[in-house]
């Protein structure tokens, strides 16, 4: 990577050719000459894009932001993108733009904002951005976040084209913000500290002290409440975004395929081989994986979110792979299944798995509209107890230990989730609407259940201990049950040994 020591752009100065970027004096880096100035102002060719067409994300994008107009009328509505995050010293992590920001514009910036300002019929949507880099003072080459460092933005007019709405210099939203006092305003929390800080300005409740930790201040519930109806809004999906799911999932059964492929190169070297060959497929077919890969061999499966993938791949072991591709729009699948790294499960093995996949076909079918969201969990829930029952491992009858949630010591969390532009989904809905709710076609969530015998649970014979299992797919509610968005990788057991060893030769 090129060493960036240049300054830092200035979010609300050095935007004109009045207030050149300065750059810093040091050995490595000397002023820069008049002569070199002039010479780097000129000479470009003009690179502006004309006639762009609309982005596929922005008709059902206005569609939401008609929505949210509806439910606060005569609020200004102030949803931020957020901004590039430290990783150590002058690099940064990659961007992710916030959900809220990308799910109501299908934008996926830095540092910008969407503005609804109220209006008499509604409200009247902005996109405050960061527009090109500036070529007379210097920004785009001097700056390190200008354009030859780290590539060209849109035009704010080749914005507006793409996105379908007006777009203005996010620099100036500050301003504008806190040009107006007379309107109630609702923010999404945590993104951007300048906008809240900005807000706060021309709103001194917004400055209000809690009384105590339980209880948010006026504005703090005021904001949340946004907040939760955005979650909300995600709940059931459109056919675009059912569509950008099935893309995920595709492309994250094809990085299955791929791991398969190079079992044999895991086992002489560590499960990092297993995320890096997924890793491969996300970068090349999407934007990135949607969550951090657990490749979990061995008893690492029985850490359930297992992410250092530093571990031995041993034949005779299960490999517990859990991942998801992330599409360019940043839908993201979530997919998991364990494989035995030999090709083949043991007795014991089979038996823990077949179990598994039992509670996951009852799961499955208990998804369909008008049934509670609960209820794929409950009978996933009572085929694992009954078969810890059966083996012995729990005292019955099955009732009792559901009751008592005995089977939890072995199942350990919950058998799915809703699922989209986040890997878990709509997490600050209310409960009466999600994990109460009732579910409807639109909905797409997993169904994932999993039985884990630590390596070091003296409660179950030794050949289950270190054995960890869970099989997870990407089911989408429709009219007239569900569909399993990832029924093209193999599931039941004697299905993923003939897969396997088709795709190994």
């Amino acid at each position: 990577m090129t060493e960036d020591r240049t300054p830092p752009q200035a979010p609300e100065g050095a935007d004109s050719a009045e207030e050149p970027i300065k750059q810093r004096k040091n050995g490595l880096y000397p002023a820069v000459s008049d002569e070199l100035a002039e010479s780097m102002k000129s000479g470009w060719a003009d690179t502006e894009l004309h006639d762009l067409e609309p982005a596929e994300s922005s008709a059902p994008a206005a569609r939401r932001r008609a929505a949210l107009s509806a439910r606060f009328p005569g609020e200004r509505l102030v949803v931020p993108a957020g901004n590039l995050k430290t990783r150590s010293n002058d690099t940064e992590y990659p961007f992710r733009a916030s959900t809220e920001y990308v799910h109501l514009t299908g934008d996926q910036t830095q540092d910008a904002v969407l503005v609804m300002n109220p209006t008499g019929d509604g409200h009247e949507a902005v996109a405050y951005l960061l527009p090109r880099s500036d070529r007379e003072n210097g920004e785009f080459w001097l700056d390190g976040h200008g354009e030859l460092w780290v590539g060209r933005r849109h035009s704010l007019t080749e914005a507006e084209q793409v996105l379908g709405l007006p777009c203005r210099d996010v620099r100036k939203v500050a301003e504008e913000l806190t040009a107006v006092t007379d309107v109630p305003t609702r923010v999404v929390r945590g993104h951007d500290a300048s906008v809240e800080e900005a807000l706060a300005r021309t709103d001194p409740a917004r400055l209000e002290p809690r009384i105590s930790d339980d209880e948010p201040t006026a504005a703090e519930a005021r904001d949340e409440e946004l907040r939760v109806f955005l979650s909300e809004l995600r709940l059931v999906k459109d056919e675009w975004e059912i569509g950008e799911l099935q893309k995920a999932v595709d492309s994250t059964v094809r990085g299955f395929h791929d791991v398969v492929k190079v079992l044999d190169r895991a086992e002489a070297t560590s499960e990092r081989y297993v995320e890096g060959t997924f890793f491969l497929r996300a970068r090349v077919e999407g934007n990135d994986v949607g969550y951090g890969t657990i490749a979990a061999a061995g008893p690492h499966a029985c850490t359930l979110h297992w992410v250092r993938n530093d571990g031995p791949v041993r034949p005779g072991d299960l490999l517990l792979l859990d991942a998801g591709v992330e599409t360019h729009s940043l839908y993201t699948a979530d997919v998991t299944r364990t494989l035995p790294v030999s090709g083949t499960f043991s007795d014991v093995q089979r038996r823990i798995y077949d179990a598994v996949y039992e509670a996951q076909e009852v799961g499955i079918a208990a998804v369909r509209p008008g049934a509670k969201y609960r209820d794929f969990h409950d009978a996933a829930q009572r085929v694992l107890a009954a078969r810890l029952v059966e083996w012995g491992l729990l005292d019955g009858p099955v009732d009792r230990v559901l009751e008592l949630g005995l089977q939890r010591r072995w199942t350990l969390h919950g058998t799915g989730h809703m699922l989209g532009l986040d890997v878990h989904d709509c997490a600050v809905a209310r409960t009466e609407t999600y994990v109460d709710g009732v579910l409807e076609p639109g909905m797409v969530l997993t169904v994932e259940p999993g039985l884990y015998f630590q390596a070091d649970d003296l409660t179950v014979p030794q050949e289950y201990r270190g054995t960890g299992v869970r099989i997870e797919d990407d089911i989408l509610v429709t009219e007239e049950g569900n569909r399993n968005l990832s029924a093209a990788l193999p599931r039941r057991s004697d299905e993923v040994e003939a897969w396997m060893a088709a795709v190994r030769g």
